[in-house]
């Protein structure tokens, strides 16, 4: 069953595909909801190609509000109701002297990510422009926010909330859409940074680019259904939707894209 369920997906994506098959298990097994860390939108959809196959056993997702990024699963025997506890989801806002100047999202993650936590255990961190809010998972949440008490230069506090405080993060994906001759990374970071395809190697190569929060040194990986395709000093990238192709065999594709 497995490698007819593998040849649908990148090799890469294998090990992620065992670890679901493996969680499928754990529930049919032992008669109880299993809960993820964060997923990305591209492991989610890998969650929902493979629980679609079940009849036993069914999921729901929480990220923390309606169009959260990275969402957590729980995975659960059909009798079963989950609450919004059950997700292991935190929410807090990041407390720093607002008249001195403002973080940024790449501080704030880079200073999460020093605390030695895998970046599974972060879910989006959100911002109105001003105030930021960042998703942790439950189980180490007093962990993370005890080890950092200053991001960049400003000194912080993390303050706990509940579910109905979060904030409405500014949404700056622009939808566009795009013909390219193929999916390939550097292709894609070419066209729509407007760059040619030899800096969009080097970008590449310098290890600049990450594939869903990988880091991606391949000019030939190959893109695919809401890959996150994020360029240092550039912005972002998610396939949204494939539209076929041009009588020259060029893909079509919806894209988002969020620009520096």
């Amino acid at each position: 069953m497995l490698s007819n369920v593998y040849q649908h997906f990148r090799k890469d994506e294998h090990p992620f595909i065992d670890s679901i098959t493996g969680w499928f298990e754990q529930v049919d097994n032992q008669y109880a909801p299993y809960v993820t860390d964060f997923l990305n939108p591209r492991e989610a959809y890998i969650l929902e190609t493979l629980i679609g196959k079940k009849s036993d056993i069914t999921y729901k997702t929480y990220g923390g509000f309606e169009t959260a990024e990275r969402k957590c699963a729980i995975i659960y025997p059909s009798y079963f109701e989950p609450s919004q506890e059950d997700f292991d989801v935190a929410l807090y806002e990041i407390k720093y002297p607002l008249k001195f100047g403002s973080l940024t999202h790449g501080k704030i993650l880079g200073t999460l990510m020093s605390t030695g936590i895998k970046r599974e255990f972060i879910g989006d961190i959100i911002t109105d422009g001003t105030r930021w809010q960042v998703f942790i998972k439950e189980s180490m949440a007093n962990y993370v926010v005890s080890q950092v008490d200053k991001i960049g230069s400003f000194g912080v506090r993390f303050e706990r909330l509940a579910y109905t405080d979060v904030l409405t993060p500014i949404d700056e994906w622009v939808l566009e859409s795009l013909t390219i001759s193929s999916l390939r990374i550097d292709n894609i970071i070419s066209s729509v940074y407007n760059v040619s395809r030899q800096r969009a190697k080097q970008v590449v190569e310098a290890k600049r680019v990450k594939v869903n929060w990988v880091e991606n040194e391949r000019v030939d990986y190959l893109a695919d259904y809401l890959d996150i395709i994020s360029v240092r000093g550039l912005g972002r990238i998610q396939i949204m939707e494939q539209q076929g192709k041009t009588k020259k065999d060029k893909v079509r594709l919806n894209i988002r894209v969020l620009r520096k």
